[in-house]
């Protein structure tokens, strides 16, 4: 029998190595700024294509490299940065294992233009799927300048698997953000389809945080800082109250080396105990300089998971760090020095004391029909109705039959209630309602008692309003507003804004681009008036965050369940008789009322038979 095991052809390997080094544009983006850090550039440019699809390009004012150097740092494990083993546990700098160069060579075509400060001509060469195709002198400024294109021309299957720009936009924007914060020394500038997205001078941590973040960084953030003979840590958590749905802005960076670890994201999250609302999630931007010593970085192809001798301690330092600084912002929030309460001026000489007056109306009666109550529209937000009116809509029949199928059996059987919805009959006794805990709403019915969760049960009705609205194509747009409002985002969520903007549009909204990353907002849906739009549209982005690359047969119903988690009443809002009743009417006004569109319970029916199983 022949001999059937063989070497593989070095492109062959080059693709297979590329493919753990470099699994979209965003991969590329990162290996080449961290070789552009290492070369000790003080001022680094990004330009990308088609999101980097067409061209990744970095311009440096590093050391530059030799016309030996230049040709040998396209071969595979070829590194400046290492000479034996041991040096694998003494990294100090970002790139080590020599693969980058090699693997992005082998998918891509990449020309590079390099000189070192002291050489009067530079070294230019062209490479294309592994292959030299030149290599001459050429003239060009100090430092390095590559370029990436057709990312993947020759691994058509690899391409095909690229999301939209927009999303890959937004993978690059993310690596761009995990070099740009720790070496904030360093100015960097970015450009996507020649359309400048970031120009960061060199600055402080803070400044740097606002510059890519906004401005309304600078009140959110809580200074950290703990030195212990384990570690440093350094750098920022935010205030609870400016949490986010998502998983967005939150950094650990070990060494200037930015690393996932689950086990110290839970140390900073435990750090704000009762203090973040359900379902959010805190930023935060923190800093770990450890001794090299007590870590090792080789355990992971893209280094973003290292192993630490001593996770534990670190987990402890970690969130005590974070508890100090969030209890020192409690206590600095709090003036000891003035008690509002008891700041009384002195009286003028002679001056008498004047006893409290109480004013009242002796017109006034308690059980007037016609005062004014409140109640929430169809929509979800509060209008002003008239308890005359009330009447008229809503009869004073004891028994109001709520929309729902039912079946013979269970009209007959009074005392079972059956869990399918098809069979479920509650009849309202009486319009009183008990709202607990300012959450759920409980009312009696012929067979039980029913409690719904008023967010639930509103989050439902929003969604088949939405969505019939825009199924229809029949949302209205507000009057055109006098003065239209500017929303200006960060980088990342503007790319996300442009995917789904059209979409945006459909719902009713008047929006138009007005700079990089800012937008103008003319006109308003009808149905979301009096409401923050820059919060609508960012619980947009975060549900679109959350949920990932809609498919665009599914975009009316991801809108719709973002707009109805976005408005509609939450727990600890309280209600008034009408208002419950409203909304119940409301929620069984449609065939399915009892699940939400995410599957969420609207309400519970507790039959009687059950109780008194219980009790007796």
């Amino acid at each position: 029998m022949p001999d059937i095991i063989h070497l593989l052809p070095d492109n062959v390997a080059n693709q297979i190595a590329a493919g753990e080094v470099v699994q979209r544009p965003a991969s590329a983006v990162k290996e080449l700024l961290e070789n552009a850090i290492d070369a000790g550039a003080t001022q680094i440019k990004l330009i990308i294509k088609d999101a980097g699809k067409t061209l990744i390009q970095i311009n440096d004012n590093g050391c530059g490299m030799s016309e030996t150097d230049a040709r040998l740092s396209f071969e595979r494990h070829a590194t400046s940065k290492i000479k034996n083993a041991s040096d694998l546990f003494n990294i100090r700098t970002m790139g080590f294992r020599g693969e980058a160069l090699a693997s992005i060579a082998a998918i891509a075509q990449v020309e590079l233009k390099t000189k070192r400060i002291d050489d009067n001509i530079g070294t230019n060469i062209f490479i294309e799927g592994s292959e030299v195709i030149s290599q001459e002198a050429c003239q060009c400024s100090e430092g390095t300048s590559i370029s990436v294109k057709n990312l993947f021309y020759n691994v058509p299957a690899r391409r095909n698997f690229l999301k939209s720009n927009a999303v890959e936009t937004s993978h690059i924007l993310n690596e761009f953000y995990r070099v740009a914060l720790p070496f904030h020394n360093i100015a960097f500038d970015m450009y996507h389809n020649n359309s400048e997205m970031h120009r960061l001078p060199a600055s402080s941590l803070m400044q740097r945080i606002i510059n890519i973040f906004g401005n309304n960084y600078n009140q959110r953030l809580l200074a950290v800082n703990a030195e212990t003979s384990i570690c440093k840590i350094s750098g920022y958590v935010g205030k609870a109250e400016h949490s986010k749905k998502t998983k967005g802005e939150q950094f650990f960076f070990v060494n200037n080396r930015f690393i996932k670890n689950a086990y110290l994201n839970h140390a900073v999250v435990t750090a704000f105990e009762e203090l973040l609302p359900e379902n959010s999630y805190p930023s935060y931007f923190l800093f770990i300089d450890i001794d090299t010593k007590e870590i090792d970085i080789n355990i992971h192809p893209t280094k973003t998971e290292i192993k630490f001798l001593d996770e534990k301690s670190i987990y402890a330092i970690i969130k005590a760090a974070a508890k100090q600084s969030l209890g020192k912002f409690s206590i600095d929030s709090i003036d000891f020095d003035i008690e509002k309460s008891i700041d009384i001026l002195p009286l003028k000489k002679g001056e008498m004391v004047k006893p409290p007056t109480i004013k009242i109306n002796p017109d006034y009666n308690p059980f007037e029909k016609n005062k004014k109550d409140i109640s929430f529209s169809s929509s979800g937000f509060i209008n002003k109705t008239n308890k005359d009116n009330w009447e008229k809509i809503y009869p004073t029949d004891e028994n109001i039959q709520l929309k729902i199928d039912h079946s013979e059996k269970s009209r007959e059987d009074k005392n079972s209630v059956d869990t399918d919805k098809n069979n479920i009959i509650p009849e309202v006794k009486r319009k009183q309602f008990i709202q607990v805990n300012a959450a759920y709403i409980i009312t009696q019915l012929k067979t039980g008692i029913m409690i719904v969760d008023q967010q639930n049960a509103h989050e439902k009705i929003l969604f088949e309003h939405f969505i019939a609205h825009l199924n229809n194509n029949n949302f209205q747009i507000k009057q055109q507003q006098l003065f239209p409002e500017v929303i200006e985002f960060n980088a990342s969520d503007s790319m996300l804004i442009k995917e789904i903007i059209h979409d945006i549009k459909a719902i009713g909204f008047d929006i138009d681009e007005f700079g990089p990353s800012s937008y103008v907002i003319n006109g308003i849906p009808a149905d979301l008036q009096e409401c923050n739009t820059k919060q609508i549209l960012e619980n947009l982005l975060e549900q679109y965050k959350i949920t990932g690359n809609v498919p665009t047969d599914e975009k009316n119903i991801f809108i719709a369940k973002a707009l109805a988690k976005s408005l509609s009443i939450k727990h600890g809002k309280i209600l008034q008789q009408e208002e419950m009743q409203n909304l119940i009417d409301q929620l069984f006004a449609f065939p399915s009322p009892d699940k939400t569109a995410d599957g969420k319970n609207t309400f519970y029916i507790i039959p009687f038979s059950e109780m008194e199983k219980k009790l007796h």
